[in-house]
């Protein structure tokens, strides 16, 4: 099989690229490194790495003709800053149509994208999330511009499936509140937690979706991939503290969520289930403690984050 991951430095591209390598499959990397680190991707004789931006039509229409793709997997997205809509739109959008675009050309076999789960919305009309609730991107950047580049997915007549995730955490992981917790706690910053609730999937627990995916399992269409189970953004944050093995001084602050932000992502993925025969296996506490073990080694130099995040 041959694999082209955009976005393949990144958390979920880089964790795929390595499973796939490991089956014997080639995969060529396409990547800016804007998010993505170098040292997730470890040298391999069936791996190549196209460096320069999804928004540039002659790198995809290049990367497409050289390595001639059998399956391509769409894991590159501008989440860095929750104002900066130009870069949202010209990764997300402009970036996913020149992905889908070539694909159709190419007559690849799958396109698989991921989507986020904050297209349904701020204000989800049912708990937990079906598959058949209204697309409501309209809560920030990221979220409008990943749905409309799947839109294109979908467009493009490309046999696609798209995957809309859970929080997705784990080693590699530099979004979100786990990252952000270590860091400060490391620092000795205070920390707080928001009043929300989040589903948390492992990131091998999502690869292990991803890569029946890729040879060639399940029908195409739309898919959650989560637990099924929502946490406490204070039961992660908790989780970290008996991860990292100190003592705090006090309780945590806990604050209102952001008007950008929504209560609780609960999503259901009894698709996924019957479709992969599957279902989640790493539990909150043993994939945190993974997550840490990570970061100590590996060091965190920045966190990113597509919502508005309070400091004071």
């Amino acid at each position: 099989m041959r694999v082209l991951i955009t976005g393949g430095a990144g958390f979920v591209g880089s964790h795929l690229t390595d499973r796939l390598l490991a089956r014997g499959d080639e995969v060529l990397v396409v990547d800016n490194f804007a998010t993505g680190r170098r040292d997730n991707l470890t040298p391999h004789g069936a791996l190549r790495i196209v460096e320069g931006s999804i928004a540039d039509p002659n790198l995809v229409d290049g990367a497409f003709d050289e390595f001639q793709p059998t399956v391509v997997v769409h894991a590159a997205a501008s989440y860095k800053d929750p104002d900066d809509w130009a870069q949202d739109s010209l990764t997300n959008a402009l970036g996913s149509a020149l992905v889908a675009q070539a694909a159709a050309r190419h007559r690849v076999s799958r396109l698989i994208y991921f989507q986020t789960a904050l297209c349904y919305g701020l204000k989800p009309i049912e708990q937990p999330i079906t598959l058949s609730h209204p697309l409501v991107p309209y809560g920030s950047s990221y979220a409008v511009s990943k749905t409309a580049g799947e839109g294109y997915t979908a467009l493009s007549g490309v046999p696609f499936m798209s995957f809309r995730l859970a929080n997705a955490y784990g080693p590699r992981n530099l979004s979100g509140p786990l990252p952000t917790f270590f860091q400060r706690l490391s620092s000795g910053k205070k920390c707080f937690v928001m009043n929300t609730r989040r589903d948390f999937v492992y990131i091998a627990d999502l690869v292990d979706v991803i890569e029946k995916a890729v040879h060639g399992i399940g029908d195409g269409g739309f898919y959650h991939v989560s637990t099924g189970s929502d946490y406490s953004i204070k039961e992660l944050f908790d989780a970290t503290v008996a991860a990292m093995g100190i003592t705090l001084e006090g309780p945590v602050e806990e604050r209102e969520r952001n008007p950008d932000d929504v209560f609780s992502i609960l999503l259901d993925p009894s698709r996924t289930k019957e479709q992969f025969a599957w279902s989640a296996r790493v539990p909150l506490h043993e994939g945190v403690a993974h997550a840490v073990a990570y970061y100590r080694e590996h060091g965190i130099e920045e966190t990113f984050t597509h919502l508005r995040i309070e400091t004071t």
